[in-house]
């Protein structure tokens, strides 16, 4: 008995000496981390923003004339920046909890939804002096030009409806009840119809300019709080983004009908779609970009990219490509980051 255990000894001994060889073997493989994937959006540059550190909302670009309009929502002003020099141009003081914003250079005008006060500023922006101040509902967020009607569609999102001003007269002409709170509006220049989201409902309606009625209701299987809105008019595709459930649906306007569904970071917001290069960006309030391109009619997913704390805002240059993304903090205090698609 005594030479057995001896020998079982001998080979339990062996067999650990074995093993511990082939730890050390592969210790050195177990701790290589991962190769890192390679970066979606490069790095231009970061610019400060005058004010608080406080929250941004929506931007416009008009890039004709090398401007970008930014609601600085928390400070109650409008951003006026200049994209050729990278600079500051002005800031504009007294819009409340301002949230959405649309330049119309056909017109020369900006359109700025002031939701602290229920209404939204008409300003000139050949001379960034103040024109009107319209009545717009309980909440005016959204909004969207109409240029066969002369017309700015405005979501008040409290009031459950789509108000409607003329731009030639700066008064409002119509209401369009939503039957839930409206989500952001845009419109479809392919089939001269304004769609909006009905955030409530987990609907997207599209809306006739003309008789301002509501002429269609798509339900959104999978939708939660559907806020965001993009459109690719020329392949008749819709973008919304869920603030309830952090999701990405594609929405087939042909078919009235979700084509496909994507988990996008925490509570997504504004999406911007860039037709010369196919790419869609989903911004989200948790801080990463969702990056999306089109191919063969269907949107493919490219990954997830880091931007900043509160980046649920982004604007696209469609001649330049490049990304703006105000955040509420970056450094000391606000700023602007401004970065580049990588090449594919």
């Amino acid at each position: 008995m005594k030479s057995r255990s001896h020998a079982l000894s001998a080979r339990s001994n062996g067999l650990c000496a074995q093993i511990r060889t082939l730890v050390l073997l592969l210790a050195p493989l177990a701790c290589q981390s991962k190769p890192k994937a390679p970066a979606l959006l490069l790095p231009v540059v970061d610019v400060p923003l005058p004010g608080d550190a406080s929250r941004f909302d929506y931007a416009s670009l008009d890039p004709a004339a090398h401007r970008l309009y930014l609601n600085h929502m928390g400070a109650g002003e409008v951003v006026v920046f200049d994209t050729a020099a990278r600079k500051v141009e002005t800031v504009l003081q007294g819009y409340p909890s301002c949230t959405g914003i649309l330049a119309v250079p056909s017109r020369n005008e900006l359109y700025v939804s002031v939701a602290g006060e229920g209404r939204v500023a008409v300003l000139d922006t050949r001379t960034l002096r103040e024109l009107a101040r319209v009545p717009a509902g309980r909440f005016p967020d959204g909004l969207a030009f109409d240029p066969e009607n002369g017309r700015v569609f405005v979501s008040d999102e409290r009031g459950g409806q789509v108000v409607v001003i003329e731009t030639g007269t700066h008064r409002v002409v119509g209401q369009v009840p939503l039957g839930g709170e409206a989500g952001n509006t845009q419109y479809d220049p392919i089939s001269r119809r304004i769609y909006t989201n009905v955030q409530t409902q987990n609907q997207l309606v599209a809306i006739d300019p003309n008789t301002l009625m509501v002429v269609a209701r798509m339900d959104l299987p999978g939708a939660k709080g559907n806020h965001g809105l993009a459109l690719d008019p020329d392949r008749r595709l819709a973008f919304v983004a869920c603030e309830g459930n952090a999701v990405l649906l594609v929405v087939d306007l042909v078919r009235g009908r979700v084509a496909a569904s994507f988990a996008v970071g925490r509570d997504p917001d504004v999406l911007a779609f860039d037709p010369g290069t196919g790419r869609l960006v989903v911004a989200s309030e948790s801080g990463p970009a969702s990056v999306f391109s089109e191919e063969g009619g269907a949107l493919r997913r490219e990954g997830d990219q880091e931007v900043g704390p509160n980046a649920h805002v982004v604007a696209i240059d469609p001649g330049t490509h490049l990304l703006y993304f105000p955040l509420k903090r970056l450094g000391a205090g606000p700023g602007l980051r401004i970065l580049a698609p990588a090449p594919r």
